[in-house]
């Protein structure tokens, strides 16, 4: 969809005049709405295969959020001039989508900055808040299956092919041999549901702001899964982008700054911070099947959906060159 004509369903529907600029996303129409005086909004235009239970779901999460902890920094949504919360619209391609309005919550990017350790703990501090703040939630769709949550990498092995051949499928095939081994005691973890995607471009800072972390956005893979993979996924997404194995004592060195900030909120048993690096290890994978493969079949999006693949192969290699106790014993040590 083109900016012209969010613009047209942003005022029909909300009564919001602007101008509309894309964002990059994996396959939603997302736009930067600015309304001058009234202010910036994000306007999304599901993708026509979107299930309408699961974007309710979405929505009735962020609400549910903003009365249990408003003072957690996440986006508040708007209905339409009807009060409707996903009101549906024909484009004119003739696709009937789903179209939310939300705040926009100014700040920069955490993929785009750097932080240092006690801003880290700080993200770690506002990942177990709002686990505290999820945990009596429930809805009908938060069962669904998302691809993106670790529990079910093993359903991704088919996936394999689109991994290039030599050293970096090795890598992915050890990443799920392990998953394996470890795959009967995450079944038996706590869950609850989960934002599940607290990775660093749906982190906003501002480093002149006393509380650093301004913003959690994007639930679209909220789940109800194990709180073991939720942060397994903020650790993971710590990780460095560029990686020499003889500089650093190993992946997890600002990780646990995270994990430091979350354990002064919430508690993990033992058998959740042994698990916890083989997930990590395990998102690395499905990092690298998912993007693969999606680069294949959309190659005009390709960069964007590659954009984070490249740094995980010296990830996938070093939990190559150690040993499974050694993977075991990271975050307990």
């Amino acid at each position: 969809m083109g900016a012209a004509e969010a613009e047209r369903i942003a005022e029909r529907l909300y009564g919001t005049r602007g101008s509309a600029t894309r964002f990059e996303t994996e396959k939603d129409d997302t736009f930067l709405l600015d309304c001058a005086a009234q202010g910036k909004f994000v306007l999304k235009i599901a993708h026509p295969s979107e299930r309408i239970e699961e974007l309710d779901f979405q929505v009735s999460l962020m609400r549910h959020l903003e009365k249990r902890a408003p003072d957690l920094p996440i986006p508040r949504t708007f209905g339409d001039v009807d009060g409707a919360d996903l009101p549906i619209v024909t484009t004119s391609g003739g696709d009937r989508r789903v179209v939310r309005l939300i705040t926009f919550l100014a700040g920069t990017p955490l993929d785009r900055t750097s932080c240092t350790a006690p801003q880290r703990e700080r993200i770690g501090e506002i990942l177990a808040k709002l686990r505290h703040s999820m945990a009596d939630f429930s809805h009908p769709a938060d069962g669904r299956t998302v691809a993106w949550d670790v529990t079910h990498l093993l359903d991704l092995t088919d996936l394999l092919s689109f991994i290039p051949e030599g050293d970096k499928r090795a890598w992915t095939v050890r990443a799920l041999e392990r998953f394996a081994e470890i795959k009967p005691k995450l079944d038996l973890c706590r869950r609850q549901v989960l934002h599940n995607d607290f990775n660093t471009s749906n982190l906003v800072v501002e480093h002149t702001s006393p509380q650093f972390l301004t913003g959690v956005i994007d639930f679209g893979d909220a789940v109800r899964t194990a709180i073991a993979v939720d942060v397994s996924t903020a650790l993971m997404n710590q990780m460095p982008k560029s990686f020499a194995h003889g500089n650093r004592r190993d992946l997890f060195d600002e990780a646990r700054d995270v994990l430091r900030g979350y354990l002064r909120h919430a508690e993990l048993t033992d058998e959740e911070l042994r698990l916890i690096p083989f997930l990590s290890m395990g998102r690395l994978a499905v990092r690298a099947l998912l993007t693969c493969w999606r680069a294949e079949i959309f190659p005009e999006n390709s960069r964007y959906i590659l954009r984070n693949t490249e740094a995980g192969w010296a990830h996938l290699e070093w939990f190559h060159s150690i040993s499974t106790a050694q993977i075991s014993d990271l975050l307990t040590r």
